[in-house]
């Protein structure tokens, strides 16, 4: 990626990072029979994003352009991940946490690297599985569960 790319994407995800946090500040702390509110993830997350954008955009500053030549953008997986991002924020509560997260991560994975498919099949299933038990079974929070077609 061009440097110039880098501190737009880094500002960018820094507005979204903070819009994340404020956001949930307007969420209920607590929901109805969960220990962990909607409000945590968000702003974990919200967090996170924040936090890896200003390392980004103090790496671009750091870095200098070792390589003048300017790399092509990759159009097509960043449409394929986008497109996947927009299906799983769609069929999230009809399908259920499980099988969505699954496939999305499948998907993007396969988009980076196309070789490696038992492995992105692997850790799609294992982090979409982990994460819905530890959630939902430890946490005591609540996600889309199974589809109803499938229990």
């Amino acid at each position: 990626m061009s440097i110039q790319f880098d501190r737009v994407a880094s500002v960018l995800f820094l507005a979204i990072g903070v819009l994340f946090i404020i956001g949930s500040k307007n969420l209920a702390s607590s929901s109805y029979g969960s220990a962990v509110g909607p409000d945590i993830f968000p702003l974990i997350l919200g967090s996170i994003l924040v936090l890896l954008s200003i390392r980004l955009f103090y790496e671009t500053i750091i870095i200098k352009n070792k390589n003048s030549s300017k790399e092509k953008i990759q159009y097509k997986p960043f449409l394929i991940i986008f497109t996947a991002t927009l299906i799983y924020i769609l069929t999230l509560e009809t399908i259920g946490y499980v099988i969505t997260t699954f496939l999305f991560l499948f998907v993007c994975f396969q988009t980076m690297e196309r070789t490696k498919w038992m492995t992105s099949l692997i850790i799609s299933a294992s982090f979409s599985g982990l994460v819905y038990f530890l959630y939902v079974e430890i946490l005591k929070g609540t996600l889309p569960g199974w589809p109803v077609w499938f229990s």
